[in-house]
């Protein structure tokens, strides 16, 4: 995507290639910048105070820490290096538990470096180095064919309504900040609008942090696709007055059975849409699929953040400068669950680098039919 007609991506190798540059969105949309990352405990601090979030960025994040892991133990002797790179590896699995991107490329970094332990120094460096560049790259590409195969909805609505506006709803940021490029939910609106279909999107602000209203409609104006942010419970609302036609969010794992574990309010989004007869979609990367687990609602865990991101606000002050506000009373205690699991019923379907399939089991294995082990 662009910024300022300038193409970046979220993540990104520096030319040193012993450091990784990422974009710091916890001060976006006052202000851009780069913070370079120059080992793995600065990766893994990255993800877990959110300066990059969202389910594909982790997985990148996570392969990119896990080849500055890589520089840390190639000066180590051939003997230490593995306890090290398990010892990164835990690091980084543990810092968000829900987003199944992060342990799937940390886990596809100890495959390859396996291979390379004994390897000189160079070698191993130069494995981890080529996989978290695949992984980044893999994950720009599958975003960029959700967007081929997801526009076909849009392009349908449109034609319905004879060339009006379509207006899609979505829920926290699915967009290119949250994956490595072009984003997972928002790859088809911007595919759409490059072929000139009229579009239109309800942003939802997405409390506690705000990522819809920060990250969202900043990444949409950027690319000037009209949209309008709201606060996160008039979706139902409209919906009613028939102000949305298509739902599409992200997600940050979802079972092979079809249950989507997304940012916290979803669920209430896909009731409202089921409840109104629209569709809901959602668009993911194969590699957010869990294979493993069947109930999302059981079996997926929920990450529970810090009270604080409830308690307190972010913004820009008349000054200039950025602070954090209070909104609580200072004893009131607050909980911060960070997700919820809309069951597959509640899923139109699901639009994936291979296509779009139901959010069942088999219309899952139909498009990934190497799982159905």
């Amino acid at each position: 995507m662009r910024i300022n007609d300038r193409h970046y991506r979220t993540i990104w190798l520096d030319g040193d290639g012993r450091s990784v540059s990422v974009i710091d969105q916890r001060r976006l949309p006052f202000e851009f910048v780069a913070l370079e990352l120059k080992t793995v405990t600065d990766a893994a601090r990255a993800i877990q105070n959110m300066t990059v979030r969202g389910a594909g960025l982790i997985g990148a994040t996570a392969g990119f820490g896990m080849y500055l892991a890589a520089v840390e133990a190639a000066r180590l002797p051939p003997a230490k290096r593995l306890n090290f790179l398990t010892a990164a590896a835990d690091e980084l699995i543990q810092t968000r538990p829900t987003a199944i991107n992060l342990a799937w490329a940390v886990r596809r970094q100890l495959d390859s470096l396996s291979k390379s332990m004994s390897s000189p120094s160079e070698q191993l460096v130069s494995a981890a180095r080529t996989t978290a560049q695949t992984i980044a790259d893999e994950d720009a590409e599958a975003c960029r064919q959700i967007g081929l195969h997801g526009v076909g909805l849009i392009r349908a609505i449109s034609e319905a309504k004879s060339g009006e506006q379509v207006n899609i709803l979505t829920h926290c940021n699915a967009g290119w900040l949250a994956f490595v490029d072009y984003g997972s939910a928002t790859a088809p609106i911007y595919q759409a609008f490059e072929e000139g279909i009229p579009v239109h999107v309800w942003v939802d602000e997405t409390r506690p942090r705000n990522q819809g209203a920060r990250l969202t409609a900043w990444e949409l104006g950027q690319h000037g696709i009209p949209h309008t942010v709201i606060v996160d419970n008039v979706g139902g609302h409209l919906m009613q007055h028939r102000k949305v036609d298509l739902v599409i969010t992200g997600t940050d794992r979802t079972t092979h059975t079809g249950d989507v574990a997304n940012k916290i309010g979803t669920y209430l989004k896909a009731l409202a849409a089921h409840d109104n007869g629209i569709p809901f979609y959602v668009a993911l990367p194969s590699s957010t699929f869990d294979w493993e687990h069947a109930d999302g609602v059981k079996d997926i865990p929920i990450e529970q953040r810090d009270a604080g991101e409830v308690r307190t606000l972010s913004g820009l002050l008349p000054d200039g400068k950025i602070a954090e506000i209070d909104i609580l009373p200072p004893e009131s205690p607050a909980a911060n669950y960070a997700f919820d699991v809309t069951p597959a019923r509640l899923v139109t379907g699901l639009i994936t680098e291979r296509g779009i399939c139901r959010a069942t089991a088999e219309g899952i294995t139909e498009l990934f039919p190497e799982k159905r082990a």
